[in-house]
């Protein structure tokens, strides 16, 4: 099947490939990349801040990427991490273990700030909503978490027992 046209999203991952590439740099701060492209005329945008916009596009390109690791999930290929510099993002396989745990407890931090902002929606639906309906919630995930991990296929017969 021939694919005529790249999404923005494989378009931006395509731009920070080359910048990689170019720069042989194993983290990257996204307004510089940005700036990058901007001046290598890969990038054009009518507003204002183009250079911003830019960096925004790439990130969320950059999220979108992933792939399949030798025990078959699906993961993350690209992390982004927040020092006192900036933000930077680097490849899995290149990112130094004290920038992953940072990447990933910042990230754990934004899953924290979006069950805040759920139990504040909670609780305002359970005390102010017209039907006096009580929604009860679990913000313990380990149970979900294990779930997730079990199969979704099964064989078509029953396991000899043996």
């Amino acid at each position: 099947m021939l694919k005529l046209k790249r999404t923005k999203t494989e378009y931006c991952q395509d731009i920070v490939k080359k910048y990689v590439t170019a720069t042989k740099k194993d983290e990257w701060d996204l307004m510089e990349v940005a700036r990058w492209a901007i001046q290598q005329n890969m990038w054009e945008s009518t507003p204002a801040n183009a250079q911003k916009q830019c960096a925004h596009d790439l990130a969320r390109a950059l999220r979108a990427e992933v792939f399949t690791d030798p025990q078959h999930r699906t993961v993350r290929k690209k992390h982004a991490f927040k020092t006192h510099q900036g933000w930077f993002w680097s490849d899995i396989d290149l990112i130094r273990p004290e920038h992953m745990h940072l990447s990933l407890q910042q990230r754990r931090g934004y899953v924290l700030g979006d069950c805040k902002q759920l139990k504040t929606d909670l609780d305002s639906y359970n005390d102010n909503n017209s039907h006096g309906a009580q929604i009860q919630m679990s913000f313990d995930f380990t149970t979900d978490l294990h779930e997730l991990t079990m199969p979704v296929t099964y064989p078509k017969s029953k396991p000899k027992q043996g």
